[in-house]
């Protein structure tokens, strides 16, 4: 594959806006203000609000979301602003809860954007797993993202919220993008077991594909986090990967050359 330009914003925790090869696409939009949320014995903390309100987003795509479970990765505001996205793609039971304003897709399955000047992007599903093994039932299904331009999964890798395990694992084994955008953060919300990647899976996502660039987020702007974006860089500085790793500011455009 040729080279492709891509345009990523930060607006925040896990919500990226990604604008390459004529698409606009908007993971996980979350877009409250800090706040403190509720949910049965688990209290969850924002502590700060998006670099961007929704207003200022634009026109997008499609909306890539990781699972609607959990309100640090579909908020109210980010609920709200979901009819606005050309398209929803979350797993199947998302979109059973979520109504016609999303599209679910099992682990592997893929569907089509078009844009108007006639290009395509394929977009297939990744497994995912929000935390050890064995924890699937607490916290519900979560998929990551495979884009391809002309083959699949051959541009950009989203991992969603999940460990390191063989089904990030297999991703590598299928598919060759030139980025990789992980869930970090070691998110530690309701025991001593982390549900997002720490230090170690970020390192061994970045080994399992080697010929990609690393951008960490979903690492900042909640309590529950316990490593943060300084703490991946010294990471991958501490082992040589560095060169490897982009990082964002959130608000502030970064364009690559893929």
């Amino acid at each position: 594959m040729t080279s492709f330009e891509t345009t990523l914003t930060l607006i925040g925790g896990p919500s990226v806006l990604i604008e390459f090869a004529g698409f606009r696409l908007l993971t996980d939009p979350t877009f409250d203000p800090p706040r403190q949320y509720q949910r049965a014995v688990v209290t969850q903390v924002k502590v700060t609000g998006p670099a961007l309100q929704p207003e200022a987003i634009g026109a997008i795509d499609a909306v890539l979301l990781s699972h609607d479970q959990h309100i640090d990765n579909l908020d109210e505001a980010g609920r709200a602003f979901l009819p606005r996205a050309g398209r929803v793609l979350t797993t199947p039971v998302a979109a059973e809860r979520l109504g016609q304003v999303a599209q679910g897709l099992a682990p592997w399955e893929s569907t089509r954007l078009d844009a108007a000047d006639g290009r395509s992007l394929y977009v297939t599903a990744t497994p995912a797993r929000h935390g050890p093994h064995g924890i699937e039932s607490a916290m519900g299904d979560v998929t990551g993202f495979a884009l391809g331009l002309e083959a699949p999964g051959d541009a950009i890798y989203i991992t969603g919220d999940t460990v390191w395990y063989e089904g990030v694992g297999d991703v590598a084994k299928r598919f060759r993008p030139r980025l990789v955008i992980l869930f970090a953060g070691a998110a530690k919300p309701r025991g001593p077991y982390h549900l997002t990647m720490d230090n170690n899976d970020a390192i061994e996502t970045a080994y399992a594909f080697p010929q990609a660039r690393i951008v960490g987020v979903h690492n900042e702007g909640w309590r529950h986090f316990t490593e943060s974006q300084s703490d991946l860089v010294q990471a991958f500085t501490a082992l040589g990967l560095a060169s490897r790793l982009q990082t964002l500011e959130p608000g502030q455009p970064v364009q690559l050359i893929l």
